[in-house]
C-alpha cells in the first residue's frame, strides 16, 4: 500500500515533536526528508538516521514495506 508524504511527516512528528521536518515526494514510494532536531546533538550521522528509521515503525522493512526509498538528511540545529 503506497504511503504519502503527510503520513511520513506524521510518523516523524510523533517521534520528533520539536523538529523541523520537511518531506517531499509524490509517487507513493520514493521520498526525501530532512529532520533537524536537538536530540541529534552529539550523535553521528548513522545514529541520527537510525533514530529516524526507527520512527518510521517498519514502513521500510523489506520488499513488503510501504516506503521503498527515502533520501534522508539529519542534523542538529545550529
Amino acid at each position: 500500500m503506497p504511503i504519502s508524504a503527510p503520513e511520513i511527516e506524521i510518523l516523524l512528528r510523533d517521534a520528533f515533536p520539536d523538529a523541523q521536518i520537511t518531506v517531499q515526494g509524490d509517487d507513493g514510494a520514493h521520498f526525501a526528508a530532512e529532520v533537524i532536531d536537538a536530540s541529534f546533538a552529539g550523535k553521528n550521522r548513522v545514529q541520527q538516521q537510525r533514530s529516524v528509521y526507527s520512527a518510521l515503525k517498519g514502513k521500510m522493512d523489506g520488499s513488503n514495506g510501504d516506503l521503498h526509498a527515502l533520501a534522508l538528511t539529519t542534523k542538529a540545529p545550529e
